[in-house]
């Protein structure tokens, strides 16, 4: 299985930054999908990603928020120099790389495109260690994360067809 999209954080004392924010976004009950540390001149930006399989409310990253801010202000040195803090969840065009968001995206259509050129539509059904299931076109579909060169939530104004919906419990307790 691929791994998930990887933390980056660039410049000196990444893997430090990443060690002391980790702990932070962990104990306000999120992950740290994503870590970017950006330098213009003196000035830098951190960019800092969370999730959660329950989603990311806006006081969720708040509180998230002060909490980095603050110890970053306690460790001044893993930045050096001043800093604009960015905290945000993912946004729907985040691409789909490991089981976690495949998870998260349970019952959401995606638009698939595998290393083979092969392209589909299709909505999420289980995700599990290797492999996702994916109903398109009415039947349920294997897809290995291996396999897949790109994939995406497909933004919907509807709630998903009730059958589909039906089809996809009904193969997650089978």
């Amino acid at each position: 299985m691929p791994s998930p999209r990887p933390t980056q954080a660039t410049g000196p004392q990444a893997g430090e930054l990443r060690g002391v924010l980790a702990p932070i976004v962990a104990d306000a009950g999120f992950e740290l999908d994503q870590l970017d540390v950006r330098a213009a001149g003196r000035r830098h930006t951190v960019k800092v990603v969370v999730d959660s399989d329950s989603g990311v409310g806006l006081d969720d990253i708040a509180a998230v928020s002060r909490a980095i801010s603050a110890e970053l202000d306690r460790r001044e040195h893993l930045i050096g120099g001043s800093y604009t803090l960015e905290v945000t969840s993912p946004g729907v065009d985040r691409p789909l790389t490991g089981q976690r968001h495949w998870r998260r995206a349970h019952l959401r259509q995606v638009a698939v495109r595998l290393h083979d050129g092969t392209q589909f539509t299709g909505r999420v059904g289980a995700a599990g260690e290797e492999a996702v299931t994916v109903l398109v076109d009415g039947r349920l579909r294997e897809v290995r994360y291996a396999d897949v060169d790109h994939a995406g939530v497909q933004v919907e104004f509807r709630p998903p067809p009730e059958h589909e919906v039906a089809l996809l419990q009904e193969e997650g307790t089978a």
